[in-house]
């Protein structure tokens, strides 16, 4: 199994630590090949909107960044695991830039789903995902900001399996991780 792990956290953050902890334990335990990205530590710019990349570029960003190579790497992965501090309910603004810049993968025609009209994807190859959103405190209002807002993206994003996680600081990390090894196993077994 492939995975790409696309951190939206600032670097050396005490909760995305221990996150990444448990991560890089469980993908070990499956034996799966993993690329890690610090998006802090990348230069992507802001989606212009312009849909280039679906009209003039089909696939591909007219921004030279690695925004581009984002999406190309999912394409070549069974698992995407998206880590984020929650943020008034939403993502970091640095994954929020990224989760932007998908849109090369998706086609600019329409189909429904449960009654609502979505992209088409532009590949056959769709990895599952996994949201992993961590909080200081417990705030069950952002919490279920954070999980409705990834089940909409997940409509968009596709996949054969798309989880979301919310791991509160001095919560039961014991739960996180049976959790999250219980999805990663279920993504491996389909595979």
């Amino acid at each position: 199994m492939k995975t790409l792990i696309l951190d939206g956290s600032k670097p050396k953050h005490p909760i995305q630590e221990e996150i990444n902890s448990i991560v890089d334990e469980l993908l070990k335990d499956t034996q799966s090949e993993s690329t890690y990205i610090l998006l802090a530590d990348k230069q992507i710019t802001y989606c212009q909107g312009c849909f280039d990349c679906w009209l003039k570029t089909p696939g591909i960003c007219r921004i030279d960044d690695f925004g581009r190579e984002i999406t190309n790497l999912m394409v070549n992965n069974d698992l995407i695991i998206l880590i984020t501090p929650i943020t008034f309910g939403g993502y970091s603004f640095e994954l929020k830039k990224a989760v932007d810049r998908f849109i090369p993968n998706l086609l600019p025609f329409f189909k429904e789903v449960n009654g609502e009209i979505h992209h088409k994807q532009r590949y056959d190859n769709i990895s599952s995902k996994i949201f992993i959103g961590f909080m200081k405190n417990s705030d069950e209002e952002k919490e279920d900001i954070f999980k409705e807002l990834t089940q909409r993206n997940a409509l968009n994003m596709e996949g054969d399996i798309f989880e979301t996680l919310v791991y509160i600081q001095n919560g039961d990390i014991s739960i996180f991780k049976t959790q999250l090894q219980n999805i990663i196993m279920e993504v491996k077994s389909r595979l």
